[in-house]
């Protein structure tokens, strides 16, 4: 602390603040009200914290998911009252379900205003604890530090967890003494020799093996481990349908994505003996549907556990590769291969795909809410140059978009490519205005089919009877169309259409080679 800051009294707000900043976090999502203005002008007394608005609280929530996925590291928010983290809700519960590490601040109102039962008082700490690991509201402006030093250690917790920490207005204007020192983080747990050697003799006994990943295990540290296995066993390597981060592309080993249809899931699994899971849950059906599995493991398949989420995947992986003697082992790794296509017909979601692996520079990040269009083509990215590919976690729509955000500014000078159908980006159109702001460069693809597609799909698959007009209606965008690139323009990106093959071969082409945010949405 200097001398400045030394001479006079520090408030509850700039302890919270300056104790954060000491504890390594960097950045701010906030859509702050009047209950956090002392956080927010603590801002310009406290350096080393990177304020970021966010129009809706929903995107800076993702915004954080995003940040915490590509770093490891928390980001924080700062939401107003309990309606404005119920807005950010959706992204929190992707967030949670993608093992992301965030510090959620919530302002409240000042604890001697309570009981007058103001408009805005709420359940806060209902409303946060089921996307938060720790929820804890701050009773004193001396304490608050301690407070905040307590949520980051929380947040730093493998793989990644929510911390949630309630601001009454008065405790972030009271006098505090100090600021709170960093609390020891703990480490991801260490698996015993005892397992690794159990379920290496598993793997070694012939049965028909598949090694199933999710969070660090999909990393190239990890990857290339399970590569070494695969190598040396046979086995197959996958990953869940909607992994958090995953790391592919040319140089680095392949990995199956569990198909999203039940079925299909089913059908992919067919004569698998033994699972292996890796910091992965038992791979479950998406939803419910009549004479359909729930639970896609085949009957007689032999479940075992290699790390739980909050074990070091990577380590046991390795220490599984020495177990299995595949040590030495080269494994397989993708080599860059561009699709070929042709200019000629009809835009398809197959061909944007296509066009996407040709130009995707090196080192780039996708980030996928491209539902019916993009899924079924994921695999044309496989042979894209290497790159950081991004899912929805938890299924809750509106959060990609956000998510780029966070991507964008956790890894400055690498490409962000979001991929967006174009019923899920309307949840989220807020998320525009600050790229432009903060000057990302995030490229965002609409693939515009004017309909919320895959809810056709499921009317199908559920087997709902006598559909007609009304249900038609709720799966059109059409009637009026949306305008992206009124929409885009309005909120300072510069946008583009393409309705033809040619147009969109150029146009993604030229925008990998520019810097900054732009929208393309492809008519399909």
């Amino acid at each position: 602390m200097n001398d400045a800051t030394k001479s006079r009294s520090m408030n509850g707000a700039e302890s919270l603040l300056r104790t954060l900043v000491e504890s390594g976090v960097e950045i701010c999502f906030a859509n702050p009200g009047t209950s956090e203005m002392h956080f927010v002008a603590a801002l310009d007394r406290v350096p080393g914290m990177r304020p970021v608005l966010a129009l809706q609280e929903n995107v800076a929530t993702g915004a954080a998911d995003g940040y915490g996925r590509m770093t490891g590291k928390p980001a924080c928010t700062l939401l107003h009252l309990g309606p404005g983290l119920a807005n950010g809700l959706a992204n929190l519960h992707n967030a949670r379900r993608a093992g992301s590490p965030i510090v959620n601040i919530v302002g409240d109102h000042a604890t001697t205003h309570l009981q007058y039962d103001a408009p805005l008082t709420s359940d806060i700490h209902g409303f946060a604890s089921p996307v938060s690991e720790w929820v804890y509201t701050s009773s004193s402006s001396r304490e608050i530090g301690e407070d905040a030093a307590r949520a980051v250690a929380v947040a730093c917790e493998s793989p990644g967890k929510i911390a949630t920490l309630i601001l009454p207005a008065d405790t972030a204007w009271n006098e505090a003494e100090r600021v709170a020192s960093p609390l020891a983080l703990s480490a991801p747990a260490v698996v015993s020799a005892e397992k690794i050697n159990h379920v290496a003799g598993l793997i070694n006994s012939g049965l028909k093996t598949a090694i199933l990943m999710r969070g660090a295990a999909l990393l190239e540290p990890g990857l290339t481990a399970a590569g070494k296995i695969a190598e040396k066993t046979g086995a197959r390597l996958l990953c869940d349908t909607f992994a958090p981060r995953i790391q592919r592309g040319a140089g680095r080993v392949p990995v199956e994505r569990l198909p999203y249809l039940s079925e299909q899931a089913a059908d992919f699994l067919a004569g698998t003996e033994l699972i292996v899971l890796v910091g992965a849950k038992p791979p479950v059906s998406f939803f419910a549907y009549p004479d359909k599995p729930s639970w896609l493991t085949p009957e007689g398949c032999r479940l075992t556990r290699l790390t739980e989420i909050d074990e070091d995947s990577t380590r046991a992986l390795e220490d599984l590769a020495k177990a299995c003697e595949a040590d030495d082992m080269e494994p397989h790794r993708t080599r860059r291969q561009a699709p070929l296509y042709t200019l000629d017909g009809p835009v398809t979601a197959e061909f944007v795909m296509q066009v996407i692996a040709k130009y995707l520079p090196d080192n780039a990040i996708i980030s996928d809410e491209s539902a019916s269009s993009g899924f079924p083509y994921y695999d044309v990215t496989e042979t894209a140059a290497a790159h950081d590919y991004l899912n929805l976690t938890g299924g809750a729509l509106g959060s990609m978009m956000a998510v780029s955000i966070g991507a964008a500014i956790a890894c400055p000078g690498r490409k962000v490519v979001n991929l967006q159908g174009d019923g899920s980006a309307m949840y989220l159109l807020p998320a525009l205005w600050t790229q432009a702001r903060e000057k990302l460069d995030i490229v965002t693809v609409i693939f515009s089919n004017r309909s919320y597609s895959i809810l056709n799909h499921e009317l199908q698959r559920v087997g709902a009877e006598n559909q007609g007009r009304s249900a038609a209606s709720l799966m059109s965008l059409e009637n009026p169309s949306i305008h992206w690139l009124g929409l885009a323009s309005g909120m300072g990106v510069p946008a583009v259409q393409a309705e033809t093959r040619q147009s969109f071969d150029m146009i993604f082409q030229k925008v990998m080679n520019e810097s900054g945010p732009k929208l393309i949405e492809v008519i399909l």
